[in-house]
């Protein structure tokens, strides 16, 4: 069962109570990334998710790894490009011990200058190793390419040049400004009680900041090329798509779309150009959305002798698509396809955490396993037919790293 606490300062916590389960996975979700940056401070919402584990007034960054092993407890966060998320999964009898040390890192860290020009450097090697994985930052590339100078093109892991100049101010700034109760949600879900809502209230009314409003500047889709060259054994391709925001009325007939074009192991592209072809290890596609935008993508690794035939098979494959439509087995299976991932991605105590806390931060509403069951089911093939004219029957956005 659901329980929602829509606290006096704007803060929202939800809980789902699971009793057939024995752990509680707390999640706190801030509404803010890296589309909430500027090019001179780009990377700050990644390095201040690492800077809240550097320590607290009452104990340092050793003490907080040490108090989450002696429960048996894991946390960790993540930052993307429009929130980001600090988690902890522990068993039920240590919940209150978590919302504690949360609550201590999320209102009395420090911000070392010692730790942070440490976490400078660890910052910068997390870069370094994704240079060294072209399949992944041709996906940034590619944000680039598709978004100009809007901030959604912009890495959220930063760049070397902005990293080196932050400063412990900053930081603090940028907290105050952008983790203020409006734009947090607190998710919680496992073996808990509603009453459980009352200990998370009581530990997170320490804000001490007012509420901000957000304007956001709604990104163009700029359809361009983008190449760089790098010591790489394959070609990294990339194509994108202008797909659709997070709340469109189409939103579920693009995942059907995008299910039969490059989803799985049955999917067009996959079935033609690695099971027939042989001519990429790697192929497949996903949609991105944002509030006010989406971005449908392609991605496949090839050597470079092959990268033509590749772009062409995938051109053909998209026409193909396009001019015929889904099959009836597409577009039936497709659905069903979708209906069994959301209730499979549903297992665990953190994915639930996740799928409620992501609801309420970017929709402000839930919908039950039913309820979406019964939207995809009410999905029509001419209305997913029409969708898929919308978004291929436009230019596209190409990255290719390239050796």
């Amino acid at each position: 069962m659901l329980h929602k606490n829509y606290c006096t300062n704007g803060l929202r916590i939800i809980l789902e109570s699971i009793p057939t389960v024995r752990s509680v996975t707390i999640g706190i979700w801030v509404k803010t990334g890296s589309r909430d940056e500027t090019s001179e401070n780009n990377g700050i919402s990644h390095f201040l998710e690492h800077m809240f584990f550097k320590g607290t007034k009452k104990r340092t960054a050793k003490d907080i790894a040490e108090a989450f092993d002696a429960i048996g407890g894991q946390i960790n966060a993540f930052t993307s490009k429009e929130y980001t998320c600090y988690y902890a999964k522990v068993l039920d009898t240590h919940k209150n011990t978590a919302i504690e040390l949360l609550s201590d890192m999320f209102f009395h860290s420090t911000f070392d200058e010692v730790e942070l020009e440490k976490e400078k450097n660890v910052v910068l090697e997390e870069i370094r190793m994704a240079e060294d994985t072209p399949d992944d930052i041709v996906h940034d590339l590619l944000a680039e390419a598709s978004y100009g100078k809007h901030a959604l093109s912009y890495p959220i892991l930063g760049k070397e040049d902005t990293i080196q100049h932050f400063t412990r101010e900053e930081l603090i700034h940028y907290k105050h400004a952008h983790y203020t109760p409006n734009n947090i949600v607190i998710s919680i879900a496992g073996n808990v009680e509603a009453s459980f809502i009352n200990e998370v209230e009581e530990q997170f009314n320490q804000f001490d900041n007012e509420n901000c409003s957000k304007i956001l500047v709604e990104p163009q889709f700029e359809p361009i090329e983008l190449m760089r060259q790098k010591q790489t054994e394959q070609a990294h391709l990339c194509i994108g798509y202008q797909g659709l925001p997070i709340e469109d009325k189409d939103i579920f007939s693009l995942i059907i779309i995008n299910n039969v074009l490059g989803g799985s192991m049955s999917s067009r592209l996959f079935q033609e150009i690695r099971e027939q072809r042989g001519l990429a290890y790697s192929v497949f596609s996903y949609h991105s959305s944002f509030v006010d935008n989406g971005l449908l993508t392609i991605y496949a690794g090839t050597g470079k002798q092959h990268l033509s035939t590749l772009q062409e098979t995938i051109q053909q494959t998209i026409a193909t698509f396009v001019s015929n439509g889904l099959t009836e087995k597409e577009f039936v299976n497709s659905k069903e396809q979708l209906k069994g991932n959301l209730l499979l991605g549903l297992e665990s105590t953190s994915s639930r955490m996740s799928r409620n806390g992501k609801n309420e931060l970017m929709l402000g509403k839930h919908r039950s396993l039913d309820e979406l069951s019964e939207e995809i089911d009410q999905v029509s093939k001419e209305s997913t037919n029409h969708v898929l004219h919308q978004v291929f029957n436009h230019s596209y956005s190409t990255a290719l790293i390239c050796p």
